[in-house]
């Protein structure tokens, strides 16, 4: 009975079948803010704040799928794990590098498939996966870590992530014993306390025939001034150095006005502002009880009354769209005690224009034109080291100055 070959999942390449099956590993993308990685096993559960999953259910799914949760509160993307997301999902044993600087530093050193590199410390892994992805599938990676227990760590995620094949691991310290390599490489990267001890061991492990790219990463403006001296005494050329800060533009979308759609605009602003001032109207028969409270002095008589009522705007709002202060003309005559005449000349009445007529002219509403425009925030995020870059040359390579020094001294 012939059974069906399951395809090994690898963080090198995605899989043919695009199809979660059981020892998989899947990252579950509840936000950009909230994403967590699994290993997929019948009968397990993943639970989050949107209730629980069983990881039966996500067996034979595709990669990319939405998947609603048992209560109905949530859902979650079920994403297939790439070095860029394993970067923002891992456990964290040290500092790690992101991608702003991994894209960076994997461009000036010219990384291409096939090729061999040296990375020293592994640390969490985060470089180390983006790197073997770049080297596949004919490519290898060396990498260097002194802490047994992270090298342990590393292996295992390794093994598990389908990159053993094309990644080497040592515990070992190279800046005491160096890489125990020799012209095997095409690029270095020291993630060093001390970089500078390791460039001598670093310059016999590029390839002899082949020009060579080497790059440390440091914290500290002092690490890069020795490692610098360093690699001049070794006969390192094009030696520079660059720092890399993230900055975020913030996007906006503002209405681009021209000067009449202003004008119009403001004249709108100055009208709604009128009517929000109470207007005072004379009354002689009528004391209300704010005017009451407000015209009577100390010595207890009262002063000539006055009657506050909300003045009637005249924008251009539509009668609809007026506010709870507005009245009709009907509602004005009853509450005003005095009447109001139509004037008239000859034998014609002359009808006199309401405020409230007026109100409900409807007015051409002003749509501006909108405008994308980004900005600058005032604080500015992102160092976490220095990376320095350097070329080793072998057609210029001669006796470096260190081996000149030594010579000249055995000769006195």
């Amino acid at each position: 009975m012939s059974e069906t070959a399951v395809e090994k999942q690898s963080f090198a390449t995605y899989k043919k079948n695009n199809t979660i099956e059981d020892g998989d590993n899947v990252v579950m993308y509840l936000s950009r803010e909230n994403m967590s990685i699994i290993r997929v096993k019948d009968g397990e559960y993943f639970n989050c704040k949107f209730g629980s999953y069983k990881h039966s259910d996500m067996i034979g799914l595709e990669y990319g799928t939405k998947l609603g949760s048992n209560t109905g509160r949530g859902f979650l993307y079920l994403l297939y794990p790439t070095p860029e997301l394993w970067t923002l999902v891992l456990p964290h044993r040290t500092q790690i590098l992101y991608i702003a600087d991994i894209s960076f530093v994997m461009n000036f050193l010219n990384l291409k498939p096939g090729m061999s590199m040296i990375e020293s410390g592994t640390g969490s892994g985060s470089f180390s996966h983006s790197i073997a992805r770049t080297l596949a599938p004919t490519g290898h990676l060396y990498t260097f870590e002194y802490h047994q227990e992270r090298v342990n760590a590393a292996k295992k995620e390794f093994e598990e992530h389908g990159l053993s094949d094309m990644v080497t691991l040592r515990c070992r310290d190279v800046c005491k014993d160096g890489f125990d390599l020799e012209d095997k490489v095409d690029a270095i990267f020291l993630d060093l306390p001390a970089p500078w001890e390791a460039v001598a061991s670093a310059k016999r492990a590029f390839k002899q025939n082949k020009v060579g790219k080497i790059c440390t990463f440091s914290p500290c403006i002092e690490q890069i001034s020795r490692t610098v001296t360093a690699l001049n005494e070794h006969g390192f050329v094009d030696i520079q150095m660059y720092e890399c800060l993230i900055r975020f533009n913030e996007v906006r979308v503002i209405p681009m006005w021209t000067i009449d759609e202003a004008m119009e605009k403001q004249r709108a602003v100055e009208k709604k502002r009128k009517r929000a001032a109470p207007r005072v109207v004379r009354d002689d028969n009528n004391i209300s009880t704010s005017a009451q409270d407000e015209d009577t002095g100390s010595s207890g008589h009262i002063n000539k009354s006055v009657k506050v009522e909300p003045s009637v705007d005249d924008s251009n709002q539509s009668s609809a769209a007026a506010t709870p202060n507005s009245t009709t003309g009907s509602e004005m005559e009853d509450g005003m005690s005095t009447t109001t005449s139509t004037p008239v000349i000859g034998s014609e009445a002359i009808p006199e224009a309401s405020s409230a007529s007026t109100a409900t002219e409807p007015r051409e509403r002003i749509n501006p034109k909108n405008v994308v425009v980004t900005r600058l925030p005032a604080e500015q995020r992102g160092h976490t080291s220095y990376l320095m870059f350097a070329t080793f040359t072998p057609a210029s390579q001669g006796p470096s100055l260190t081996e000149t020094k030594a010579v000249a001294s055995s000769a006195k």
